[in-house]
């Protein structure tokens, strides 16, 4: 998987793109799981969680008739969750096993060195290495939907109609987490 992630992302030829993948490689993103308990939280699962929802994204896109460039849809929907980068990490707790004995046993904790939200973080954090366009952008920044504060629900609806892939991205994450748990 992290092959053929790696061979989407270098297709696009975006100039940094090979200054992207060796920060990835340094990094735990392709180890890291996509959340402490709610989807993808295992080794790995950030990749996995990536990888459907540039599947299913592509999918939208091309059901929807909207004239999106593939480049457009690898960036968005594969690099969506860039904030996940060096965020989890592992700590320990007790819990008894299936014969009721205590034992120390891992689980996932959030360590956020970079305080900057989610969508904007992920944008941020792109454009260190490469040149986004708008809609990628706007996709990124408002791929969680309405999971964003409700004061922020008119400037989202509005992101969504000048940009439709936006809303598309954020219903291939709902369902990439939800109908796939990853």
């Amino acid at each position: 998987m992290k092959e053929e992630f790696i061979n989407l992302i270098k297709s696009t030829n975006r100039d940094g793109i090979e200054n992207l993948l060796a920060f990835l490689e340094k990094s735990d993103f392709y180890t890291a799981p996509a959340s402490t308990r709610f989807h993808g939280n295992f080794e790995g699962g950030l990749l996995e969680h990536s990888m459907k929802v540039y599947e299913i994204f592509k999918e939208k896109i091309k059901q929807s008739g909207l004239n999106t460039p593939e480049d457009t849809i690898k960036i968005a929907a594969l690099l969506h969750d860039i904030c996940k980068t060096n965020f989890y990490k592992t700590d320990y707790k007790n819990a008894k096993n299936a014969l009721g004995e205590w034992e120390k046993v891992p689980y996932y904790t959030v360590c956020d060195t970079i305080p900057y939200g989610h969508g904007e973080k992920s944008v941020m954090m792109l454009t260190e290495y490469i040149k986004l366009t708008n809609e990628e952008k706007y996709a990124i920044r408002w791929h969680m939907g309405f999971t964003e504060p409700k004061e922020l629900y008119g400037t989202l609806g509005e992101a969504y109609k000048k940009y439709p892939i936006a809303l598309l991205l954020h219903e291939a994450d709902l369902e990439a987490t939800y109908f796939y748990n990853i």
